[in-house]
């Protein structure tokens, strides 16, 4: 039985890809699924809860899921809690693939070296077809509005594509510099591997939530809230490959001492050929499983960084700065739809990592291979 058959077997290494994989398709599809424009305010809808779905109209009448304008009253200054006023002579009927605001799929904006402040622009294709939405004037908000009457929904969508593809974005940089420098210090050895591992060493005392801070206070006020996170992942990111290659340098030392490697090497193969080709692929089993195991801790550093002003600033969306409004405790209380999801989604994204990485960790043990 290979390890791929012993993976799928695995129920929750299987539950673990397959929720990644409806949060990852969910996100590169949010400008499609999003029902609204996540910039977009609505009229006297700040704070509104989760939009109440009818079926059944006002005089008794069955019409099929419906929904009616509904925006924010007077507050009441003792308890806190707001009155919603709702027209409810003015039915929105509820329905799937319906026009709404247009946007471009596909469209990216990405800031690009060497001029990290300017965005480089991929043109899209416009459309104006959302999944879902309503079809008069009501708004459906799934998840409730914000403080600022935006679609909570939506902007879970929309900062999901930030705080699920940090972790992936982190582990491309992180894991070739670290594979590519422990390979050369444990092949090589001698003074290059005592250099390397002492350069190591300082790197791993660094601490990294002050380090962090340093740089946000350094980085130019020009930059826009993604360009400066991503600055700052790629800074930690070239300095957090100390631990892997700590790693990969244990086993290429017991690696090089095989004998295709030997015989690699008397054949006249060139050391970094030898290293690239025959010793680091014989690591892959580890790198799958560290790499699946590390994305959890850039997306909780994402969170961690967002929510104490350092990361995704507003307008823009991130689960880290929606999880930031936790810090007021009249929304914990009367809100608890602006906090909740964010929380949730990022605790079952980090679970369905752990989930997949050990199933993986199980799938690829040579002990159980041989079984």
């Amino acid at each position: 039985m290979n390890w791929w058959q012993r993976l799928k077997k695995n129920p929750l290494a299987r539950f673990g890809a397959i929720l990644l994989l409806v949060f990852y398709l969910s996100v590169i599809a949010a400008d499609f699924i999003a029902p609204y424009n996540p910039y977009n305010s609505q009229p006297n809808g700040s704070l509104l809860p989760p939009t109440r779905i009818y079926w059944v109209s006002q005089t008794g009448k069955f019409i099929g899921p419906h929904i009616y304008p509904t925006t924010q009253g007077d507050t009441n200054l003792e308890t806190g809690e707001r009155k919603l006023i709702v027209d409810f002579k003015k039915p929105s009927p509820l329905s799937l693939f319906v026009a709404g605001p247009e946007y471009r799929l596909f469209q990216m904006n990405l800031p690009l070296p060497p001029k990290w402040d300017e965005v480089t622009i991929i043109p899209g294709i416009p459309l104006n077809l959302h999944l879902f939405g309503s079809t008069g004037e009501a708004k459906w908000n799934i998840l409730g509005t914000d403080e600022q009457g935006r679609d909570q929904f939506s902007r879970l969508l929309y900062g999901g594509r930030i705080s699920l593809f940090i972790g992936i974005f982190g582990i491309i940089i992180t894991y070739p510099l670290g594979l590519l420098i422990g390979g050369i210090s444990g092949y090589f050895g001698g003074v290059i591997d005592s250099v390397i591992m002492r350069l190591a060493e300082v790197l791993m005392t660094f601490p990294s939530i002050y380090l962090l801070v340093a740089l946000s206070g350094i980085l130019s006020p020009q930059l826009t809230s993604t360009q400066r996170f991503l600055l700052i992942v790629v800074i930690t990111s070239v300095i957090s490959w100390a631990g892997l290659a700590r790693v990969i340098r244990g086993q290429v030392l017991s690696i090089k001492e095989r004998e295709f490697v030997q015989a690699a090497q008397a054949m006249g193969g060139k050391p970094i050929y030898i290293i690239l080709r025959h010793v680091l692929p014989q690591t892959a089993s580890y790198v799958v499983i560290s790499a699946t195991l590390s994305i959890p801790s850039f997306i909780g550093a994402e969170a961690v960084l967002s929510l104490i002003g350092l990361g995704i600033q507003q307008p823009d969306p991130s689960w880290g700065n929606m999880l930031s409004l936790a810090s007021n405790a009249s929304i914990l209380v009367l809100q608890p739809w602006l906090i909740l999801p964010p929380a949730i989604l990022i605790i079952l994204t980090v679970l369905a990592f752990n989930l997949l990485g050990d199933g993986l960790r199980d799938a690829l043990d040579p002990r159980s291979l041989q079984r």
